[in-house]
């Protein structure tokens, strides 16, 4: 098979090579004390795009509260575009944004994140109403989509073949002390100056950002030949908006209700369109061969898996410490952090070991325990101890973090250079899309079983005679959402199980 050129090189690095394929791009001859320099470096500017991106993902909802009493709106509804207009806009745009990295190149794809992500930010701090800020989120959440989108691939271009699991083992450090410091750091910032500079703090850290890429990234600027494919992007952005729409709202709204059907139709008319036109153009914005890796495609399935069953302790976690414990807000955060933590100290190891071993096995055997952690979490109940809170959260985080690096090296080790952005960009849909549904998922089988109602009157403060009945409707309840993840979970095992042997990671 002939290997086209990539569109992109940066001085730095040796190409990646995929697992499996044959025919790989050829090798720059840059000195071993700069090939190591400049990968660090390149480390360095995709942490501060990826931190500011995770930060602001984690950091609003805890100010969520704040911001719709300063408007004067009800926490629920309106104000609540301010989460989903960021996460719609996100998801809609992802894929098209990894295939514009292989068509037009990954630095310009990256600045163009980083500026959009930071002047959105600075208009969301200005936002004079509400209806304002909302749509200054949706263009964050374009800026946070190019960064999420290409971060991956700079990354795997950027370092050797046989350190691919060690950078994204890095990048997942990254992005787990963007979530674990977000709401604490919201909580202080809303407490003792304003929501507004929740938004603002990004504005200095993508200033360096920019300025750091523009002085470290060195690509060579080659467009493909191609054209780009409005129709398909269109129909994939219209398709994957109104699917994560409607999984945000079903909830809330009614999963029978006239908006969230014609929501789902919408979305399921674009998304089978979609490969039709796809067949057709000589360029489509979805590389479908991708998907008939089996590598590939047994990553991307697990990964989604994982995000499924996984996410719901973000999501659930606090219900359970504000609503049955009666936590403090400042205090539920910081019990939400040993996860993080755990996922912060690990990834680095298993991405290093992933290089060395393969990811088949590590990726299974993480999935596995982050299962058994799922269990333990849905056994908490009304009296658990701090100490029996953490313990399972610290053994859910060790097992994704075991999980998390290797399955991602394999996902962007399967593509063809020319397709990392592509491949990146499956592989941030695939975060969000997960995240998605395991929020629809667990929250209806939360609120289904009654847990949402019990916790609502926990809170408003029942007579001590009911307190005993709603604390064991939340409890079965919650028991029942995490039972449902950790077979999820399951199901993820086997996914990671079916890729089969990879081939040998070959050092440039």
């Amino acid at each position: 098979m002939k290997q086209q050129e990539s569109d992109s090189r940066f001085v730095s690095q040796t190409p990646a090579l995929p697992d499996g394929e044959k025919g790989r791009a050829n090798t720059m001859n840059v000195p071993r004390e700069r090939e190591s320099m400049n990968k660090w470096a390149v480390l360095f500017v995709v942490a501060i795009g990826v931190f500011m991106a995770t930060l602001d993902s984690s950091i609003v909802n805890i100010s969520l509260p704040a911001i719709a009493q300063y408007f004067a709106v009800p926490l629920s509804g309106q104000v609540e575009w301010v989460i989903i207009a960021y996460l719609v806009t996100t998801a809609a745009t992802l894929l098209t944004a990894g295939r514009l990295a292989d068509m037009v190149g990954r630095k310009i794809v990256w600045i163009c994140g980083l500026i959009l992500f930071t002047s959105s930010s600075a208009l969301c701090g200005l936002s004079p109403d509400l209806v304002f800020l909302i749509a200054a989120r949706a263009v964050q959440g374009i800026g946070g989509s190019l960064l999420m989108a290409v971060s991956p691939a700079l990354l795997t271009t950027a370092f050797p073949p046989d350190e691919r699991g060690r950078a994204l083992g890095f990048n997942a450090v990254i992005v787990a002390l963007g979530v674990s410091v977000g709401p604490t750091l919201g909580g202080f910032i809303t407490a003792y100056f304003s929501w507004r500079w929740i938004f603002y703090v990004n504005v200095p850290i993508g200033i360096i950002g920019v300025i750091a890429t523009l002085s470290i990234l060195k690509e060579h600027i080659k467009r493909n030949p191609g054209r780009f494919d409005p129709l398909g992007a269109s129909l994939l952005a219209i398709g994957l908006a109104c699917l994560t729409a409607a999984l945000s709202f079903g909830q809330e709204v009614g999963w029978a209700s006239v908006i969230i059907i014609a929501a789902f139709v919408i979305s399921i008319i674009a998304l089978v369109l979609l490969p039709v036109v796809e067949a057709r153009v000589p360029n489509p914005v979805i590389i479908i061969a991708l998907l008939r890796n089996r590598v590939f495609s047994s990553a991307l399935l697990s990964l989604v898996l994982s995000f499924l069953a996984l996410f719901a302790v973000s999501f659930m976690l606090p219900f359970y410490l504000e609503e049955l414990r009666n936590f403090p807000t400042e205090i539920a955060g910081l019990l939400l952090t040993p996860l993080p933590i755990m996922i912060a100290v690990v990834a680095p190891f298993s991405g290093s070991l992933a290089d060395r071993i393969g990811t088949r096995w590590l990726a299974s055997g993480g999935m596995a325990i982050a299962c058994i952690g799922l269990v333990c979490i849905s056994f908490l109940n009304a009296h658990t101890s701090i100490l029996g809170i953490i313990w399972p959260l610290l053994v859910t985080g060790f097992g994704q973090a075991i999980f998390q690096s290797p399955n991602n090296s394999a996902l962007l080790g399967a593509a063809p250079r020319e397709h990392q952005g592509s491949a990146s960009g499956f592989l941030a849909t695939g975060r969000v899309f997960g995240q998605s549904v395991s929020i629809a998922l667990s929250g209806a089988i939360f609120t289904g079983l009654g847990g949402a109602l019990a916790g609502a009157l926990l809170v408003s403060g029942k007579p001590h005679g009911q307190v005993v009945a709603l604390q064991q409707t939340f409890v079965h309840s919650f028991h029942v959402a995490f039972l449902v993840c950790a077979a999820i979970a399951v199901i993820g095992v086997f996914a990671s199980l079916i890729r089969g042997k990879e081939a040998p990671r070959k050092v440039a």
